[in-house]
C-alpha cells in the first residue's frame, strides 16, 4: 500500500529495498517512508496500513532525552547533578573503586555511566511497578567499567532518567512527556499504550516459531517506558526527526514553535556526539543524548537510533547535511530493519551527494564578507597587472603578506597563470567548495587548466583574508 507525493526514482530505490527484505521472510508486516524539510515524501507498507502504529522501541530514548532536556532548561536539574539527588534508592555500594565518580545524568544520557549492556534483559522490563523498580534500585546495581569513562548501551540508565524526570518534574514520566513533546508537536498518533490514535490501528508484534510467525502479548506501560514504550506511525516519527533536525536551520526566521516545545541549541545538543563508541571500527560513531551520531564524512553527519521489542523492530535515520531522512518499521523481533534502512538511507544519501558534488559549499551558509573577498580577490588576479600594488589591509590580514611577501606571491601567481597556458577572457569564477562560513575555495578558467583559488578568513568582527593559496589546476580543463 502507497500514499505520499515523493520523487518517483525515490520511491522505487526505497521500495526495492524493503520488499526485497521482506520478500526474504524479515517479518510480516512493515511500513517505511522518506522525509525531507518539506514533509513526508513516500509512505510505503506491507501486511499493515501506512498509517498504523508500530512499537517505536529504543527510539522512545530521544523522547526521554528531550523530556530531560526541557526541565534542564527550566532549571529543574543540571546535567552534572548525580543521579542519587533525584533517586535518593539507588543503592551504589557496588560503584568499580573508592575512586569512583557518582554517576550523572549526562553519563546516563551518553550511555557512559559504567553500566553494562542489557538489550535482552531491559526490553522484557517494561511493565515493572514503581514500587519494584525501587527494590531493584535499592537492592544496588553492577558497573563494569569506572563511571564516565567507556560508552556502553544500557536500558537501565533510561529507566533511571525517566525517574528523574518524575522527581525534577513533580508528574508521572509519562504525563511529561506528552504534555511538553507529543501534544505540542500534534504527534497524535504517538503514546505509551494501545489506546493511542492511529487511523492505521495497532500492529501486533510477532517472532518465528517452528517456521510460522507467532504473536506476542503488548507490554503496558511501566516503569521502563522511557527505554522504549513509545507507539509510533511513521508520519509521526517523521515529523519528530524533522523537528530535531530543523534546530540547524540558520534562517532567522525559523518556527518560533519549534523553539516553544524545546530550544533549537538543546536539540543540537542532542544531536552532538558526546561519547564515542569505541567498538565501532569506520566512520566515527557515538552517542549524542538519546541518538547516535555518526559522522560519514568531515562534511556528512547522520542522526539515528534503532528499536527492538518483543515483536517489533525500528529505526530512524537523517542527514543533517542534505536535510532528508528513513523511517521504518517491521513487526519481528531481530528482523535486522536497520540494516536494511540503512542501506536504502546510503543509497540515496549517495545519489544526492552525487548530485551535489559540483558544489559541495558548506551546509553553512557563506558569511556576506567570505563572498565579497572572493570577488575582490577574482578582479586582483584576472586584472591585466595582477599583484601589482600593495596588498590592501581593509581585504587582507597583515599575516598574508609576512607569511608570503608580494614580491613572492606575484611571481607564483604568474608561474601558475602560465602553466594553464594563461586565462580564459570572461575568466567567470566556478566549481566551488566550502568547508564553512570563512573558507572557499573556487577556480578561474585557463586556456589548458584552471587556477585554484582558496581563502580563509579572520575571526574579526570585520573579517579579513588570512589566508589566499593560489595554484594552477591543470587536470580540472
Amino acid at each position: 500500500m502507497r500514499a505520499g507525493r515523493g520523487d518517483t526514482a525515490t520511491d522505487a530505490v526505497t521500495d526495492a529495498f524493503f520488499t526485497a527484505h521482506l520478500a526474504r521472510g524479515a517479518a510480516p508486516a512493515a511500513a517505511w517512508g522518506v522525509f525531507d524539510a518539506d514533509g513526508l515524501q513516500q509512505l510505503n507498507s506491507a501486511g499493515a496500513a501506512p498509517d498504523a502504529a508500530f512499537r517505536i522501541a529504543s527510539c522512545t530514548k530521544s523522547f526521554t532525552a528531550a523530556a530531560v532536556l526541557a526541565l534542564r532548561d527550566d532549571g529543574l536539574l543540571g546535567l552534572d547533578d548525580p543521579i542519587t539527588r533525584f533517586v535518593p534508592a539507588l543503592n551504589l555500594e557496588r560503584l568499580p573503586s573508592p575512586r569512583s565518580a557518582i554517576p550523572t545524568l549526562r553519563m546516563l544520557l551518553t550511555m557512559s555511566a559504567g553500566l553494562p549492556t542489557d538489550d535482552p534483559w531491559g526490553d522484557r522490563q517494561e511493565s515493572l511497578s514503581a514500587d519494584e523498580f525501587d527494590v531493584l534500585l535499592s537492592a544496588g546495581v553492577r558497573f563494569e567499567s569506572e563511571p564516565g569513562t567507556r560508552f556502553a548501551y544500557s536500558n537501565l540508565g533510561y529507566a533511571i532518567l525517566g525517574r528523574v524526570i518524575e522527581a525534577a518534574a513533580g508528574q508521572p514520566y509519562r504525563r511529561v512527556v506528552e504534555q511538553r513533546l507529543l501534544e505540542p508537536l500534534g504527534l497524535v498518533g504517538t503514546g505509551f499504550d494501545q489506546t493511542v490514535s492511529a487511523a492505521g490501528g495497532i500492529v501486533i508484534g510477532h517472532r518465528r516459531h517452528a517456521g510460522s510467525w507467532e504473536p506476542l502479548p503488548l507490554s503496558g506501560p511501566g516503569a521502563f517506558s522511557p527505554i522504549g514504550g513509545l507507539f509510533s506511525t511513521v508520519a509521526d516519527l517523521a515529523s519528530w526527526a524533522r523537528w530535531l533536525a530543523r534546530a540547524f536551520d540558520t534562517d532567522a526566521a525559523a518556527d518560533d514553535a519549534d523553539d516553544a516545545v524545546l530550544s533549537a541549541a538543546s536539540r543540537r545538543e542532542m544531536q552532538q556526539l558526546h561519547r564515542l563508541d569505541q567498538d565501532v571500527t569506520g566512520h566515527p560513531t557515538g552517542y549524542g543524548f538519546g541518538l547516535f551520531v555518526e559522522q560519514y564524512s568531515p562534511t556528512s553527519r547522520v542522526i539515528s537510533h534503532s528499536g527492538g521489542y518483543p515483536g517489533f523492530s525500528a529505526h530512524m535515520r537523517w542527514s543533517l547535511e542534505h536535510r532528508f531522512g528513513l523511517i521504518a518499521f517491521e513487526s519481528a523481533t531481530y528482523s535486522r530493519v536497520s540494516e536494511v534502512t540503512t542501506e536504502a538511507f546510503d543509497a540515496l544519501l549517495a545519489a544526492r551527494e552525487r548530485e551535489t558534488a559540483a558544489t559541495a559549499v558548506s551546509a553553512l551558509p557563506l558569511w556576506p564578507e567570505t563572498r565579497a573577498a572572493q570577488r575582490s580577490i577574482t578582479d586582483i588576479l584576472t586584472a591585466a597587472d595582477a599583484l601589482a600594488e600593495p596588498l590592501d589591509t581593509a581585504l587582507f590580514s597583515e599575516n598574508v603578506e609576512l607569511d608570503q611577501p608580494l614580491a613572492r606571491r606575484r611571481s607564483a601567481l604568474r608561474l601558475a597563470v602560465a602553466d594553464i597556458g594563461g586565462l580564459d577572457g570572461d575568466a567567470v569564477p566556478a566549481a566551488e567548495t566550502s568547508e564553512g562560513p570563512a573558507h572557499l575555495v573556487w577556480f578561474i578558467p585557463g586556456q589548458s587548466g584552471r587556477l585554484r583559488v582558496e581563502i580563509r578568513m579572520t575571526p574579526e568582527a570585520t573579517p579579513r583574508v588570512q589566508t589566499l593559496r593560489i595554484a594552477a589546476d591543470r587536470a580540472g580543463r
